[in-house]
C-alpha cells in the first residue's frame, strides 16, 4: 500500500517548506476581510505561515503576506493577527 502524502505549503515568512497542519492559513475573503483561518476550510484567497510570532513579523516586513493575498493589509489587520496568533497557541 502507497503511503498517504503529506500536503506541504511553504511559509510566507520564513519561505520554509512545511507540513500544512503545521502551519496557519491567513485568507482574505472574497469580501476582502483578512484573518486566521486555524481549520483551513474558509472560502477565500490563502496565504500560509508559521504559528510564532517572528514569521509574522518577518512577512509583515517582507510585505509577502500582501503579495500573496494580493491585496494592501492595514497595519490594525497586522495587530489583530498577531493577537489572535498569541492567543490560539497558548489555548
Amino acid at each position: 500500500m502507497k503511503p498517504k502524502k503529506i500536503p506541504m505549503r511553504q511559509c510566507t515568512g520564513c519561505r520554509e517548506h512545511k507540513p500544512k497542519r503545521d502551519l496557519i492559513r491567513v485568507v482574505r475573503a472574497p469580501e476582502g476581510e483578512v484573518s486566521l483561518d486555524f481549520r483551513g476550510k474558509s472560502p477565500g484567497r490563502g496565504a500560509y505561515i508559521c504559528p510564532n510570532v517572528e514569521c509574522l513579523t518577518k512577512a509583515r516586513k517582507s510585505r509577502a503576506l500582501e503579495r500573496s493575498l494580493e491585496c494592501q493589509i492595514p497595519d490594525e489587520i497586522y495587530d489583530k493577527l498577531r493577537s489572535e496568533m498569541e492567543e490560539h497557541i497558548f489555548e
